[in-house]
């Protein structure tokens, strides 16, 4: 009997001593995840103003970690609030910006799967409005300030980070930054807001990363129709929302011409190297020769790259009647578009009045939009996130590309600051929630997305 018990209980050593011991996450990754769950909880959207609550308890966890009040500067404008973070460099070499936006698209509770502004991690994904779009950036930023504080690390350049609060509206809180003495002078910025690599879709497999040169001009413009209206108990033939229906419509048939420039090409091309089957196949094709009518359409069919072929336009709102029991007087749609680079605001107006095809309905611009210059990739800023991507993917190819969206880089550019977008997360296509329902952000991504921005702070701020 005792040597039965004594023979288990070896074997239990044993087992025990060969099990795997799961060791705690790093401690800025246990700090990164409780960060991001109290951001998340803010509702950052247009109108909440939310902002300068995130700004005070960003700025609470900053300072406890070391950042001097002097080197943290906040501003306002319109309700929302932006941040600006110094890291003193030696003063060898022009400044750093390091960008991502606090605010988020608004996301109406009862639409949605669990509480969009609670943080839920679920089957490998972090869930919750702005965990992609662009939170994870946000914290991405404050984890790399906390580290270096922490490890007492010393740049050669002054590396700054700023935390926009309407990026999704007016990007009024960019130009303050972007003018901002520490940022002014900047030689280039690294934005978290775009860039990234793609996941197959089957399998999982890493395929590309890409690094954003250059975005599309964010356009939008108002289809208005207005009647003289009228009791609905007494229809006529001549009604607005009928009338701007048919000419949205119009403007759903209606495509630009393709184009193309060599940073498109050089994009597409090396996706289509990774991508199988037929849109794959289009992608080389089309890189090739943009003039491939056939891959050209096979591409329009594709969410994904639809936007680096030609300007698209879409009906993104509706506004029409005032009562129920009435003729409308008013009716009104607005169509977004995200204008290829070289195309003037101008001339895309003109296309919808051509397409609409009706003096009735007039089309007009919406602000005053703007377009931004291709920033030329510089080989420091590609090296630094290629070694960052690789030491979590080798050998992935790592290739500029042209945004379809828009972001706060159009402004940096626009103020004669280069900048390149890199945010360090991988995830799948077809998982990219981003301003939709049960947005979401792969765990490992989120993680992964830290180490990036670290490394390239510390790689392009020449810190020893």
């Amino acid at each position: 009997m005792t040597q039965r018990i004594l023979t288990v209980t070896t074997l239990l050593a044993l087992t025990l001593a060969a099990a795997p011991v799961v060791a705690d996450p790093p401690a800025h990754e246990a700090q990164a995840r409780e960060i991001f769950t109290r951001v998340i909880g803010f509702r950052t959207a247009a109108g909440q103003q939310q902002t300068p609550a995130m700004v005070a308890y960003l700025t609470e966890v900053l300072t406890r970690g070391g950042v001097p009040a002097s080197d943290i500067a906040t501003f306002d404008s319109d309700g929302e609030r932006a941040m600006l973070v110094r890291v003193p460099g030696t003063g060898r070499g022009r400044p750093i910006l390091f960008s991502a936006h606090m605010d988020v698209v608004d996301a109406r509770p009862e639409d949605w799967e669990r509480s969009p502004f609670t943080l839920r991690e679920e089957q490998g994904n972090f869930y919750g409005r702005g965990t992609s779009d662009n939170k994870a950036g946000v914290v991405a930023l404050v984890a790399t300030i906390l580290r270096l504080q922490a490890a007492k690390v010393r740049p050669a350049r002054d590396l700054v980070f700023g935390f926009v609060g309407d990026e999704e509206s007016g990007m009024l809180t960019t130009r303050l930054v972007a003018a901002h003495p520490w940022v002014a002078n900047a030689e280039f910025a690294i934005n978290t807001d775009a860039g990234g690599g793609l996941l197959d879709d089957v399998t999982g497999k890493p395929l590309i990363y890409l690094v954003q040169g250059a975005e599309k001009t964010y356009a939008s413009f108002d289809l208005t129709v207005t009647n003289q209206g009228g009791h609905s108990s007494r229809p006529r033939a001549d009604n607005s929302i009928y009338q701007l229906a048919r000419a949205v419509l119009k403007v759903e048939a209606y495509r630009f011409p393709v184009m193309a420039n060599d940073l498109t090409r050089a994009y597409l091309g090396a996706v289509g190297q990774a991508q199988p089957g037929e849109v794959g196949d289009a992608l080389r094709r089309f890189a090739a020769d943009p003039t491939d009518a056939v891959a050209a359409e096979t591409l329009a069919r594709s969410p994904e790259f639809v936007g680096t072929t030609r300007t698209t336009c879409v009906a993104t709102l509706l506004d029409a009647g005032h009562a129920e029991n009435a003729l409308p007087q008013k009716a009104k749609a607005t169509i977004n578009c995200r204008i290829f680079p070289g195309v003037p605001v101008d001339d895309v107006r003109e296309a919808l009045v051509t397409a609409v095809g009706d003096p009735g309905v007039a089309v007009t611009t919406l602000g005053t939009p703007e377009a931004s210059p291709v920033s030329e990739m510089r080989p420091d800023v590609m090296r630094a996130i290629t070694r960052a991507v690789h030491a979590k993917y080798p050998g992935v190819p790592v290739v500029p590309y042209l945004e379809s969206g828009g972001t706060d880089g159009k402004v940096y550019r626009t103020a004669g600051i280069p900048t390149f977008a890199s945010s360090g997360l991988f995830a799948k296509p077809s998982e990219m929630f981003a301003h939709g329902l049960n947005e979401r952000v792969p765990v490992r991504s989120f993680y992964e997305g830290l180490d990036h921005i670290y490394s390239l702070a510390v790689e392009l701020g020449g810190a020893k």
